[in-house]
């Protein structure tokens, strides 16, 4: 018996977020001083930095159990099963339904719940649980999946990762501009086709770590405004990132046994295009090789940081060839690898 993923969907919004957009906002220092920088500036070292052009938000009336309803949709479509056969719903997220205009997270009922009665699924012995665990979400979703499939308690998993993250964003914040919308699914099932979760890899680093991102106030000092809103300490992100999540990679892949010259893409959390660059370069350099040519497929530039959502929707649109000059085949060695607040990291290697 191997577990794989056999049906994928994903769910882009439809509108489109430009970097020039940013030019009127007022961006404030975290102090509330004033940056020493045009806009126009200020969004151009962005772009150079994180390599996003554009992102996308969802409409107003669109939630997140929306968005990851109809990436489920498409996802147990591609798999051809009976939605009723579904053992568990996991779905990834951070910060619930943000109703647009609203100050208040809503998480109850949870969004599995919300997503189960929005597909309309009656039985219920299908368990339908949330999973909060940073942008790393969708990724510990599937390696849960393949331990309950694995134990024998499951045969089909649903395993989505959905955000819409423009609700919860500081204007007055230059980090604000990296964040966007978007929903992700695979159907995981044991098969007696090939391939399949070969191993994984999990890790939380929170003695010094814990709060690099976090919930803050808005930089606008003089603001009454009492929401708070996604915050980061960008520097120390990276700086972690590059030192651990390598080292992560190197780990589960040697434990899977696969070498590194069979890997064929790998699909890394769409966090900061330097970043994944330095991290996948890093990863290649514990080898002593050269990081591949095509190696590691992005899709920020286009779709910016949508946290638990950006994997499964990356590897979405290259299976449907919706992804310039990339691919994946059958037999192919895939790595997922995640990074995000807790501090989390895993990776799973598995093959197509």
């Amino acid at each position: 018996m191997n577990i794989k993923i056999t049906g994928t969907g994903s769910y882009i919004p439809a509108n489109i977020e430009k970097n020039e957009n940013f030019h009127s906002h007022e961006f404030l220092n975290s102090d509330g001083s004033t940056i020493n920088a045009p806009n126009e500036v200020i969004v151009k070292k962005f772009k150079a930095i994180t390599g996003i052009e554009e992102r996308r938000y969802a409409k107003s009336h669109l939630n997140t159990s929306d968005l990851a309803t109809f990436a489920a949709e498409k996802a147990i479509e591609k798999a051809k099963i009976n939605r009723e056969e579904l053992d568990y719903i996991i779905v990834a997220h951070n910060y619930g339904d943000v109703r647009s205009g609203s100050i208040q997270s809503d998480t109850v009922p949870s969004i599995a719940s919300r997503v189960k009665h929005l597909l309309r699924i009656k039985n219920p012995k299908c368990v339908g649980y949330d999973l909060l665990f940073g942008c790393p979400g969708w990724v510990e979703g599937v390696i849960q999946a393949n331990a309950f499939i694995k134990s024998g308690i499951a045969k089909k998993c649903l395993v989505i990762g959905a955000e819409t993250l423009s609700r919860i964003l500081d204007p007055h914040d230059r980090d604000s501009m990296i964040y966007s919308d978007g929903a992700g699914a695979v159907i995981i099932e044991a098969t007696d086709d090939e391939g399949g979760i070969i191993t994984h890899d999990s890790a939380t680093f929170a003695l010094d770590e814990a709060h690099f991102i976090f919930f803050g106030q808005t930089n606008n000092q003089n603001s009454v405004d009492n929401r708070r809103y996604i915050k980061m300490y960008g520097r120390k992100i990276y700086e972690f990132a590059l030192t651990n999540v390598p080292l992560a990679m190197k780990s589960c892949l040697d434990k899977s046994g696969v070498s590194i010259s069979d890997v064929k893409k790998i699909l890394i959390h769409q966090a900061n295009e330097k970043m994944d660059e330095a991290i996948v370069k890093r990863f290649y350099e514990l080898y002593n090789m050269q990081m591949p040519e095509n190696i590691m497929p992005m899709s920020i530039g286009k779709l910016g940081n949508s946290s638990v959502a950006t994997v499964p929707t990356l590897y979405d649109l290259i299976l449907n060839g919706e992804l310039d000059n990339q691919e994946i085949n059958k037999g192919d060695v895939v790595i997922f690898a995640s990074v995000g607040a807790g501090m989390n990291i895993n990776a799973i290697i598995y093959k197509q």
